[in-house]
């Protein structure tokens, strides 16, 4: 019996291949195109994710340029020098209700002794995407 569930067992196989992925790449010089990836990701995603996908892809993108898009654990995410910054998952990928946007340890988002590193999204307002791209240049400094 696993402790895993099968998602979890799905995204851990994701990670192992997009490992594979970029030491063949380090191996071979071809690099893995990262933002081909995430949209691909993006793609796979059922309604309503794949509209908030495109649409806080788009954010992260005009919000924080420097973020490297890449696939972490076959969800959508952005890193700063190798390390993965933010992240979001569509609701289909572990039986959620809601997509989930989440930082890592990475992102400056400290606030005293207790701060939110994820957000679950049922819909993506105007002042949701606001809020987003002001935590996102929050988060790489």
């Amino acid at each position: 019996m696993s402790a895993l569930s099968p998602g979890e067992r799905a995204a851990l196989r994701e990670h192992v291949r997009e490992w594979k992925a970029e030491v063949r790449g380090r191996s071979t010089g071809v690099k893995v195109d990262g933002e081909k990836a995430v949209r691909a990701a993006i793609a796979a995603m059922s309604e309503p994710y794949r509209s908030m996908g495109e649409r806080l892809h788009a954010i992260v993108r005009s919000s924080a340029p420097d973020l490297v898009p890449r696939t972490w654990y076959g969800m959508p995410a952005y890193a700063k020098d190798g390390t993965v910054v933010c992240f979001f998952r569509s609701g289909e990928k572990f039986k959620e209700r809601y997509l989930t946007l989440g930082f890592n340890d990475e992102a400056q988002l400290d606030d005293g002794t207790m701060w939110p590193v994820a957000f679950a999204l049922t819909a993506l307002t105007s002042a949701d995407e606001q809020r987003i791209a002001a935590l996102l240049k929050r988060a790489v400094g």
